[in-house]
């Protein structure tokens, strides 16, 4: 008898911590919500290491355009925008600004953020991959973690504006 009854508690408990496990992650409050784009695109956070974009005699931009200037490092100075790369839950485009041969700033103009699961992923991975890619002064940086289709698609797209600033 003490059996079933000891076989009959632990089936309740087994079934309360199965039924009480969290399987998503809770909705994001609204005021974070409201700062995100309706458009599904938005740009990440800079980096740490910024610089203001150079600018031609006319004061415009020099977007994927470069001075003649190249450094030891084989890039020119400039503003490179990469092939959006696309994954499985959308499109990656990295930015980079070349200022003295050395990479100064990193945007994302284009990433994943239609949901909120993509939202979160993505506001924790893409801050660490622009870090990464400003100490790195390359395109050999680390993965992160649980953000694998962002992260390849992020290292495609920098790789392609790199080849455009050694053009």
């Amino acid at each position: 008898m003490k059996r079933i009854v000891y076989a009959l508690m632990a089936t309740v408990t087994g079934l309360m911590l199965l039924f009480s496990y969290r399987t998503s992650v809770p909705p994001e409050p609204a005021s974070a919500l409201a700062d995100a784009p309706a458009s599904g695109v938005a740009a990440a956070p800079k980096a740490a290491v910024a610089s203001p974009s150079p600018t031609g005699a006319d004061g415009s931009s020099n977007s994927n355009s470069s001075s003649t200037q190249t450094s030891s490092s084989g890039l020119r100075d400039g503003t490179f925008t990469g092939q959006a790369a696309n994954t499985r839950y959308g499109a990656v485009q990295v930015q980079i600004t070349v200022s003295g041969g050395v990479i100064t700033d990193v945007q994302v103009p284009r990433y994943p953020s239609e949901g909120g699961r993509d939202q979160q992923i993505n506001a924790r991975a893409l801050p660490v991959l622009v870090k990464e890619t400003v100490n790195a002064q390359s395109a050999q940086v680390d993965m992160v973690s649980g953000a694998t289709y962002t992260s390849t698609g992020y290292l495609t797209s920098l790789q392609s504006a790199l080849d455009q600033a050694r053009a």
